[in-house]
């Protein structure tokens, strides 16, 4: 062995271990701060799945209801909706903890254009699950039920309604992301500004053919999926031509100050 080498090797080794501990600090806290969250939510099971079918119970024909088709579906759905609401309820402080975790290594103007990003994208996926549940669930289950044929009764199963709800959730809360994948797009430089504004049509066509995937087989909740997204693209494009005029001007400040100063 080189000398000077296990000196290196013990540094790096420390480094290392450090960071480990410093994730698995960061992971308990998140784990501990969605427990705490957890532990009233699950009182409240019940209550909160009742609100979350509320969309679907409002629109079904008179006499009929959310049914059980599992023993367990009763205790474990509302018990498993409550768990998903405190990773839900705790997701800002899980997220600092990430933040906190990976800031450290970024420089100061990383830092200046990845916290606003960071944050707006949190605010955007709570945006698009409050769009979802107090705009497209109402009319999308006031259509469904209006075209069940005749003689058949809409009763839906309580955990089926659960995994399709939250589907459409992280849906529609992925889909409010696009502002921030568009900014992150350009300032990376894989695709310019210009690229974006003349490939409008190709966008719009990909946009529709994602919302058809992620939403059920009617019009009424693609096109609602489908209008925001696009109208968030523009926006995204707009945002990325303000962000990036700063940063060049940030760049030419720091180009022209002297070294010393």
């Amino acid at each position: 062995m080189e000398p000077g080498e296990a000196p290196h090797d013990t540094l790096a080794e420390g480094t290392l271990v450090s960071h480990l501990l410093e994730l698995r600090s960061r992971l308990l806290r998140a784990v501990v701060a969605v427990a705490i969250v957890f532990v009233p939510l699950a009182f409240f099971a019940n209550d909160l799945f009742t609100l979350i079918a509320h969309p679907l119970i409002e629109k079904l024909p008179e006499g009929t209801s959310l049914i059980a088709t599992s023993v367990v579906s009763p205790f474990m759905t509302p018990l498993k909706l409550a768990l998903i609401a405190a990773l839900f309820i705790a997701m800002p402080f899980v997220l600092y903890q990430v933040w906190s975790f990976i800031a450290p290594g970024l420089y100061r103007h990383e830092k200046r254009f990845a916290l606003p990003l960071f944050v707006t994208s949190v605010f955007l996926f709570y945006a698009g699950v409050a769009f979802a549940y107090f705009v497209v669930f109402p009319l999308m289950f006031a259509f469904l039920t209006a075209t069940a044929p005749e003689g058949v009764r809409m009763m839906t199963d309580m955990a089926s309604y659960l995994d399709f709800a939250l589907l459409l959730f992280f849906a529609f809360g992925i889909a409010f992301e696009m502002p921030v994948a568009t900014v992150l797009l350009v300032l990376s430089g894989l695709v310019s500004v210009e690229k974006l504004r003349a490939n409008r049509g190709y966008v719009l066509l990909g946009i529709f053919v994602v919302a058809a995937f992620l939403t059920p087989p009617d019009a009424i909740s693609q096109t609602f999926m489908a209008v925001p997204m696009y109208i968030l693209y523009e926006l995204g494009i707009l945002l990325a031509v303000f962000l990036g005029r700063r940063r060049d001007a940030d760049r030419a400040a720091h180009e022209a100050t002297p070294s010393g100063e």
